[in-house]
């Protein structure tokens, strides 16, 4: 099961975990839960979903990725400022494991629509697909159970690939979240390759055209 623990504060106090059902803790969690509500009403959490750049993988193949930047003074960030790359398959990585790991939430927030059609040099759509991802970010940080998933935060501030995030998570690997958050710089690069990253394009009489490959394909 991947450990949906990340910043222990936060946990605690959104008593996203609690198991026991006795009066005394239902009543912590309770206050707890005002707490982490009244915090929440304090501090703030900015994310912006900006500059898509062209990469070409190879003769026939290309992708776009986005520049995520965060700017936060939440309890539940270790970093409070991050810039990442990431491309649209990632997303929809990232939307899996969220819905894998918060099994209560029936009203997931929606990425935007694979579109099959999906076109790099089109500026209209673009901006959608941007529009589409930030709102998705701002909704999902919106929601205190989901603030205590790892692999948001992973996803959100370091530059680890998909294998290596659920790795990380998992706690498959020699460095825990915290450590590959605070290794990853503030400047962004290009997102590392994953084999299970595969939304792709084709380039076909000058156009380059998404596959979106990642929205239906599941991710390993």
């Amino acid at each position: 099961m991947t450990d949906t623990v990340f910043i222990d504060d936060c946990l605690q106090l959104s008593g996203g975990l609690q198991t026991s059902s006795s009066p005394s803790s239902l009543g912590q969690m309770a206050e707890r839960r005002r707490m982490f509500e009244s915090l929440m009403k304090q501090e703030f959490i900015s994310v912006v979903v900006r500059d898509p750049q062209f990469h070409r993988d190879d003769f026939w193949h290309t992708h776009m990725d986005y520049e995520i930047c965060v700017h936060t003074n939440s309890m539940c960030f270790r970093k409070k400022t991050s810039c990442i790359r990431r491309r649209y398959s990632e997303f929809v990585w990232l939307r899996q494991r969220l819905h894998f790991n918060a099994v209560l939430m029936e009203d997931l927030p929606k990425l935007p629509p694979w579109n099959p059609f999906f076109s790099l040099r089109n500026p209209l759509q673009l901006k959608q697909r941007m529009e589409g991802l930030q709102q998705f970010l701002e909704t999902v940080l919106q929601t205190p159970l989901l603030l205590s998933d790892s692999c948001l935060h992973l996803f959100l501030q370091s530059h680890l690939s998909v294998s290596k995030m659920e790795a990380c998570a998992s706690g498959r690997t020699r460095y825990s979240v915290a450590q590959a958050i605070m290794r990853s710089g503030c400047k962004s690069g290009p997102s590392p390759s994953d084999d299970s990253d595969t939304e792709s394009t084709t380039s076909s009489a000058g156009l380059e055209y998404s596959s979106d490959d990642g929205a239906h394909r599941p991710l390993s």
